[in-house]
């Protein structure tokens, strides 16, 4: 598969990876054939990359951690629970709960892979799939900080939850960030209550915004003043942010652009040592991806190494249809070569 901007997308070529609707059900399957009103569709409704399906690299998998069924009820259950907050009805704790726990069981099955977040988004899921995002970051950070289960739940579940005070808000209600008509305000007050949850959960909605110089929002803590988990679901929702920004307007970086950027908030906005293992366990050149290298070869990012996200294994096609010549080049061995570029 490669990984393409959807002004490269053809009509007649096939999709890599599944796309899903708001409430979790299937938009499109991995494998249909894309024509002219199906790619016209989804730039309409938000979609900038995708996977797409080349033979060239029919063996290159994004190797995610979670399945396509965790990933799936994440999106349902987070639509249903989103959703009712908005009518101000009741919502199920114990289905959030048990999708957290499909969500736990993935990552401890696939420890050994990095994060790559590649689903397709759109104007209909984005903020069920930042949540998700936020919650796979948060957990793995939690499983390589040596935190115990019990623990790693509750993290996984206030991650999950860290944005459910935006439902239902009316235009102007963040106007004053200290005010208690603010979305970390009203995620606590909608958390604080919920007695399947620990009082920490809450806590997680109130403090992601809080920096460690003190600068943050709603109450300007500082330092040990914010809570770890609150301190690692920052790192986590910064990052989603910014390689999906917020408003379609806003400048997308790529993952290796915002891992730098974050390096540069240490001890500003997030917590230095929630950087260092944020720093270990994230793809930032994701499978698919197309590099220039150093030696001005440009070639497709197939595999990765754990624990060395900047050295990938990188193929190099050349040549014309049955007369290719193709290697790898594996960034680990080779050191004299470095990624140059990412190329859209």
């Amino acid at each position: 598969m490669r990984y393409v901007g959807i002004e490269s997308v053809e009509p007649g070529q096939f999709l890599g990876k599944t796309i899903y609707s708001g409430n979790g059900t299937v938009l499109l399957s991995a494998g249909v054939q894309l024509t002219v009103y199906m790619i016209s569709t989804l730039n309409r409704i938000g979609v900038t990359m995708l996977y797409i399906q080349d033979p060239l690299y029919a063996d290159v998998e994004t190797e995610d951690i979670l399945s396509e069924a965790t990933k799936q009820g994440l999106i349902q259950e987070m639509s249903d629970a989103f959703e009712a907050v908005r009518s101000g009805k009741e919502w199920n704790t114990q289905l959030i709960g048990a999708s957290v726990d499909h969500l736990l069981e993935d990552v401890m099955d696939n420890k050994e892979l990095l994060v790559q977040l590649t689903d397709v988004r759109t104007a209909d899921n984005a903020q069920y799939v930042h949540a998700m995002n936020v919650c796979l970051l948060s957990t793995v950070m939690g499983v390589n900080m040596g935190l115990n289960y019990q623990q790693v739940k509750e993290l996984a579940t206030g991650a999950l939850l860290h944005d459910i005070g935006k439902n239902g808000m009316r235009e102007g209600d963040e106007l004053f960030p200290d005010s208690k008509s603010h979305h970390t305000w009203r995620g606590f007050e909608k958390l604080k209550n919920k007695r399947e949850f620990g009082l920490l959960i809450a806590h997680v909605a109130l403090q992601h915004h809080e920096r460690v110089d003190g600068l943050g929002i709603p109450r300007g803590l500082t330092g040990d003043e914010i809570h770890l988990y609150a301190k690692i679901v920052a790192a986590a929702d910064a990052y989603d942010r910014m390689i999906h920004p917020l408003k379609p307007s806003g400048r997308r970086l790529m993952p290796h652009e915002a891992c730098e950027q974050m390096m540069a908030m240490s001890e500003k906005q997030l917590d230095h040592g929630v950087l260092v293992q944020f720093t270990r366990m994230v793809s930032i050149y994701p499978n698919g991806t197309a590099v220039r290298l150093s030696n001005k070869e440009t070639g497709l990012v197939v595999r990765q190494h754990r624990g060395l996200p900047g050295r990938p294994v990188v193929r190099i096609v050349r040549g014309e249809a049955g007369h290719l010549d193709i290697k790898e080049l594996d960034l680990a061995q080779e050191t004299t070569v470095f990624i140059e570029a990412v190329l859209a």
